[in-house]
C-alpha cells in the first residue's frame, strides 16, 4: 500500500475536466491508457490480496467456482430434470455442467464489479483526500480484477470441454467481441454505483438483492427456448442474456455471436459506459467533503 501511494504521490495525474471533449472514446482511452500501470497494479494487488495467507492461495479462485459448478448441477439436472441447453447432440450431464459453468464465469465478472461498486470511494478516502490521485481508475481497476478470476475459469473451461471432445471451439477468437458490451456494461454501472455509494451508505444491499434476481434471470441455468414466448421479449431486456448466449455460442459451440443482439446490447451497454463516466466525474467533486 505504501508502494502505491509512493507512486501516485511522485507523479500527479490530470484531473480530466467534465466536458462533452472528455466523454469522446478517443480520449478517454488515451486517458486511462496513461493510467495502464497503475490501474495493472491495483487490479493484480487486489486479485493476489483477496487470498492473502490462505494455503491455496488464488487457486480459491477456481475451486469456489468448481464446487458451485457441482452443486447447481446436481440441483438442476437431478433434482429439477433440467433438459440441458439442447444445442448440442446427445448433451451429456457433463457438458450441462461445462455450460453452466461458462454462464457463471461470465455472469460473475459483471456480478463481482458491481458489487464492490457501492464501497469502492468510501472504502479509499486516503485517495479522496491525501493523494493526487484519478479515483475514476478504482472502476477499471476492480473490473481488471474480475477478468483475472475469469481467464483463469476460462482455462480450466477450455481445458474441461477438450478432453471431453477432444477439440476446442473454432469461435474462441470471437470470445473478445462478446466481453466487449459485457465491460462497457459493468465499468458503467460501477463508475454509477460508485459516485452513488459516497452519498447512499446504504446502497449495497439494494445492488445485493438486484444482482441475486439478475443471477437467476440471466439464463445461467437454461436456455431462452424454455421460457414462455409471452415472457421472452421481457427477459429479452436483460442484456446479460445475450451476452451469456454469445459466450457459450464462441467458447463451447463453435458458432459465432447472435449479431442481430449483439449490435444492439454493444450500443446500450456503450450508453451506459458514458452516462457512468460523466455521472462519476461530475460527482467527482464533492467526494473529499463527504467521505
Amino acid at each position: 500500500m505504501t508502494h502505491m501511494n509512493e507512486t501516485a504521490e511522485m507523479k500527479p495525474m490530470a484531473q480530466p475536466n467534465v466536458t462533452a471533449a472528455s466523454l469522446r472514446p478517443i480520449r478517454m482511452w488515451r486517458h486511462f491508457h496513461a493510467e495502464r500501470l497503475l490501474i495493472q497494479q491495483f487490479a493484480w494487488r487486489d486479485a493476489m490480496q483477496r487470498y492473502k495467507g490462505s494455503y491455496l492461495g488464488i487457486l480459491w479462485s477456481l475451486i469456489v467456482p468448481l464446487m458451485m459448478l457441482t452443486v447447481y448441477a446436481f440441483i438442476f439436472s437431478e433434482v429439477f430434470k433440467s433438459r440441458g441447453f439442447g444445442t448440442i447432440a446427445h448433451e451429456s450431464k457433463v457438458d450441462f455442467g461445462l455450460t453452466l459453468f461458462c454462464g457463471l464465469i461470465v455472469f460473475n465478472v459483471f456480478g463481482e464489479t458491481v458489487q464492490r461498486a457501492p464501497g469502492l470511494i468510501v472504502g479509499n478516502p486516503n485517495y479522496v483526500k491525501k493523494v493526487v490521485f484519478s479515483v475514476e481508475t478504482l472502476p477499471v481497476s476492480a473490473l481488471g480484477t474480475s477478468l483475472i478470476n475469469a481467464a483463469m475459469s476460462v482455462a480450466v473451461l477450455l481445458v474441461g470441454w477438450a478432453i471431453f471432445h477432444h477439440s476446442v471451439s473454432s469461435t474462441i477468437w470471437l470470445f473478445p467481441l462478446v466481453l466487449l458490451p459485457l465491460c462497457l456494461l459493468s465499468l458503467g454501472l460501477c463508475w454509477m454505483l460508485a459516485a452513488l455509494g459516497v452519498f447512499l451508505r446504504d446502497l449495497s444491499y439494494p445492488v445485493t438483492v438486484v444482482l441475486q434476481v439478475m443471477f437467476f434471470m440471466s439464463g445461467i441455468f437454461f436456455p431462452l427456448s424454455t421460457v414462455p414466448a409471452s415472457y421472452r421479449g421481457l427477459m429479452r431486456l436483460n442484456p446479460l442474456l445475450s451476452i451469456l448466449e454469445d459466450s457459450r455460442r464462441t467458447l463451447l459451440w463453435g458458432m459465432a455471436p447472435d449479431w442481430k443482439w449483439w449490435v444492439p446490447v454493444t450500443l446500450a451497454s456503450l450508453l451506459v459506459f458514458e452516462l457512468g463516466y460523466y455521472a462519476f466525474m461530475r460527482s467527482k467533486k464533492a467526494f473529499a467533503d463527504v467521505v
